[in-house]
């Protein structure tokens, strides 16, 4: 009768939460096992500052992925001043480059952090950036330098383009699904503004106390210790995650989904246009108002052109968070919207000569594009989501196999999306080297957004739609 009672009175003593507590296995190599973060008492308890911990790296080590990706948007403005003579072809290709191969390299950097672990291959890919950072600073410093080397060279700072793909997929390993939204959002944020800082820092550390000369090679130079420092963090304060493991099946399935390549292709509007506009705007001010290509501020020059780069990356998560009130395919239309019509406004005031006009301008237009990348890439799991036949896909993520495909989605959109930074300069190049001017480029420019705005609205908006009947 004893054992019955004790029996019958089992259950309550022995609660879920017991049976699934997490208990992390910490190995050499600062490797852990167990990892759970849908756990709650455990999140709460231990996984919530070990995830934080992890995150602030990685935000750094992205941080200069970015500023070594953008180094070449700024150099080039300085080039003829150090001695160079390059043409205007030659010019977009040095811009554009980095984009090309940063582009490229997301592909396998996705896949990088399961088979190394997110802590060292942070120190190995922020390791890396010591290479074109070094290589550029010893190239500029020679006004003899070939064009083919520094082709090369421009193609090194690739490798911060790639930190993208390998950063994000390492913290979302970290963060439990109800967080992962703002994690990720940090840490895209913090990598955006590489761009911004590495335009707004190279011109005052290439000018200050350089009187009549220019100290061209610092623009790689100065964030040596930085990296280094990256290096130390990762080393000593990051983890490796046993749990974080390589998703082929789920990128496989992703990539023979439709809706993938139109989510790319919006992304590539979105996200191209940001980071393809950041790196070509220091050129084009210094080709329209080279009067106003840099402003002396005591011994030291700056740019403005760091603004665009600025407003774009601040304008990211606010373009998500509209996207979660009110559906991202109506902020995406309206992104695109607006993005036509500054287009348009700049086509209008080029012929006027008026820089703060252009300026302002341009500024619409990163603003614009910044909030379309938040809200292009908050559609992609309720895409995913709907297509599995999930009602309510805006809030739903679906089974786990809906999930995997999704994740998998999120980073090949992300590396597909980036060519948009190969593709404006040389477009931009293209039209000035045919017709003297970059009238020609931003016509396309304005025609790709109108047709983009109507491939989200016949596709993701109308309420006839295969989509449609539910807000994504």
């Amino acid at each position: 009768m004893t054992t019955n009672l004790e029996a019958a009175d089992a259950p309550p003593t022995t609660a879920t939460p017991t049976v699934t507590q997490v208990a992390l296995t910490h190995r050499p190599g600062r490797w852990i096992d167990g990892w759970n973060p849908e756990d709650s008492a455990f999140w709460d308890r231990e996984g919530r500052g070990i995830a934080g911990r992890n995150l602030r790296w990685s935000i750094f080590a992205e941080f200069l992925g970015f500023v070594v990706w953008q180094l070449w948007s700024i150099v080039v403005v300085m080039l003829p001043t150090a001695g160079f003579s390059f043409s205007t072809a030659e010019t977009f290709w040095l811009i554009s480059m980095p984009s090309l191969v940063g582009a490229t390299l997301r592909f396998p950097y996705s896949f990088m952090v399961p088979r190394f672990g997110g802590r060292n291959w942070t120190i190995i890919s922020a390791g890396l950036l010591l290479i074109p950072s070094i290589a550029l600073a010893l190239c500029v410093g020679n006004p003899d330098t070939p064009f083919g080397v520094m082709l090369v060279i421009a193609g090194l700072a690739g490798f911060g383009g790639g930190n993208f793909a390998s950063s994000m997929s390492n913290i979302t390993y970290f963060y439990p699904q109800r967080e992962k939204g703002w994690a990720l959002g940090l840490n895209a944020a913090g990598g955006n503004l590489g761009a911004a800082v590495a335009q707004f820092v190279v011109p005052i550390a290439v000018t200050v106390g350089a009187a009549a000369t220019l100290n061209l090679s610092l623009a790689g130079w100065i964030w040596v210790p930085f990296i280094l420092l990256a290096m130390f963090g990762a080393y000593r304060y990051m983890d490796n995650l046993s749990s974080a493991k390589a998703d082929l099946r789920g990128s496989a399935a992703a990539l023979r989904e439709p809706h993938l390549w139109l989510l790319a292709l919006l992304y590539i509007g979105t996200f191209g246009s940001f980071i393809g506009f950041a790196s070509v705007f220091p050129k084009l001010i210094a080709d329209q108002f080279p009067d106003f290509s840099s402003f002396a501020v005591g011994s030291a020059s700056i740019s403005l052109a760091f603004l665009g780069a600025l407003i774009g990356s601040l304008a990211r998560p606010f373009g998500g968070r509209l996207a979660d009130r009110f559906g991202g395919a109506v902020v995406t239309m309206s992104a695109f919207a607006v993005m036509a019509l500054g287009a348009l406004a700049v086509l209008w005031t080029l012929p006027l000569a008026n820089f703060w006009l252009f300026l302002g301008c341009f500024l619409l237009l990163f603003v614009a594009a910044g909030v379309g990348n938040g809200s292009t890439y908050r559609m992609i799991p309720s895409v995913f989501a709907a297509r599995s036949g999930l009602r309510d896909a805006h809030h739903r993520s679906g089974d786990v196999g809906t999930q995997r495909k999704a994740a998998a989605a999120l980073g090949l959109i992300s590396a597909i999306g980036a060519y948009g930074g190969f593709v404006i300069p040389q477009i931009l190049g293209l039209s000035h080297g045919a017709t003297g001017s970059y009238s020609a480029a931003f016509i396309g420019f304005i025609g790709a957004y109108v047709v983009l705005f109507a491939v989200t609205f016949l596709i993701y908006f109308r309420k006839n739609a295969s989509l449609a009947g539910q807000r994504l």
